[in-house]
């Protein structure tokens, strides 16, 4: 009888242990969210898309450019410095992808902790052109770094299926994803993105990982460029350890192979302007795998090479991105 006490209460001390955890980490990462979202509130408008609100900005005059963020980003990447450069010449609208920033979920995800789903290319793109036909966008021309390049392909695609006034006329990729990659993403992303993690790892990770990992992450991304001063607290990376877009991403980022592997047999098809900036050291979305590879695919393509740069060119040079922009322009 005694032993059976006092195994009832060490379970009762377990689970009274377990729940003041369980609150300790909901109330850390809420007190995080705030702040978060007080220091970066929304500095775009909002468009409604069958019930989704999609943030966006909108700045300058002329032919239409749509901007699209990479993994674990923002519209407020653009906002930095590529945006304003822009607005002489075009009219630049800059989205947040599904989930991240202040953008919500596409309809029909489930945002549950536990659930394993994320938005396909497709769904993102669909998303977006949706966006830009309700903001009277003609034609844009769409630019898209990392994540946003898939993103950027999938517009194309999407645009020879269902063509609409906001199809794409030409695609700048930079440093984006275009091709199925060998091996898997690591037990990061295969944690974070399974139920046990969306529950239980991703709470604590957005309760308590430590503002320098974020910042070793940015730094991790630009090598070998520095960090360009301002831009890490410019950009809000703060609100990607937000429960909800923490879920958001890690499962975007580790469910996206198989729909990279279906959208790239459609790229024989394409034939609009594609122009590609990608930095021989990039190490986050390798050159040789991704944009060396599609130009062989898709005979509209051409791939700007920039020696020593890696993940970031539209930072490394700014001017070389115009460039790109203006000859996709000039290819319409």
């Amino acid at each position: 009888m005694t032993s059976r006490r006092s195994v009832l209460r060490f379970l009762g001390y377990g689970s009274a242990a377990l729940g003041a955890a369980a609150l300790l980490t909901s109330g850390c990462a809420r007190f995080r969210t705030d702040r978060a979202e007080d220091d970066y509130p929304p500095i775009g408008e909002f468009v409604d898309v069958d019930g989704t609100q999609v943030h966006y900005l909108t700045k300058g005059t002329g032919p239409d450019l749509v901007l699209i963020h990479g993994a674990g980003g923002n519209l407020r990447e653009f906002t930095f410095d590529l945006m304003d450069r822009l607005t002489g010449r075009y009219r630049v609208t800059a989205f947040d992808r599904p989930g991240l920033g202040y953008t919500g979920r596409a309809p029909g995800i489930d945002t549950h902790p536990t659930a394993t789903v994320a938005e396909t290319p497709l769904q993102q793109a669909q998303l977006l052109r949706s966006a830009s036909a309700a903001l009277g966008l003609e034609a844009p021309i769409v630019v898209g770094h990392s994540f946003g390049g898939i993103v950027g392909y999938a517009w194309a695609v999407l645009d020879m299926d269902d063509p609409s006034p906001s199809s794409a006329s030409a695609v700048v990729s930079l440093a984006g994803v275009a091709l199925p990659w060998p091996g898997g993403l690591g037990a990061y992303y295969t944690v974070n993105a399974s139920a046990f993690g969306g529950a239980v790892t991703v709470p604590f990770l957005s309760a308590f990982v430590p503002e320098s990992v974020v910042t070793d992450r940015i730094t991790a991304t630009f090598k070998p460029q520095p960090v360009p001063e301002g831009y890490t607290e410019h950009i809000g990376a703060r609100l990607t350890l937000r429960p909800d877009t923490f879920r958001a991403n890690t499962r975007q980022v580790a469910y996206l192979r198989p729909h990279v592997v279906e959208l790239s047999k459609r790229y024989p098809e394409l034939t609009l302007p594609i122009e590609i900036l990608h930095g021989t050291d990039d190490t986050t979305v390798p050159i040789d795998i991704h944009s060396e590879r599609l130009v062989k695919i898709i005979p509209s393509a051409n791939l700007t090479v920039m020696q020593g740069v890696g993940h970031m060119p539209h930072h490394a040079d700014p001017q070389t991105t115009i460039a790109a922009i203006d000859r996709a322009f000039a290819r319409r």
